[in-house]
């Protein structure tokens, strides 16, 4: 998959707070999101987050 740092990732699992959209911080073997909702930050196992993922949102870049 191309997830690249500042993706926004609309996730098939929700947080505990509702929200399903995560932010990318770092990639790598391990990917840390941040909840857009209540800022807390998740690490998560490459293969785990990818299988999760519903949608990447991008900024286009002009």
């Amino acid at each position: 998959m191309d997830v690249r740092v500042n993706d926004i990732l609309e996730m098939k699992k929700k947080h505990p707070c509702g929200n399903n959209k995560f932010l990318v911080l770092r990639i790598g073997m391990d990917f840390r999101i941040k909840c857009t909702s209540c800022q807390r930050e998740v690490m998560l196992p490459r293969a785990t987050c990818e299988k999760n993922i519903k949608k990447i949102i991008r900024e286009e870049e002009n």
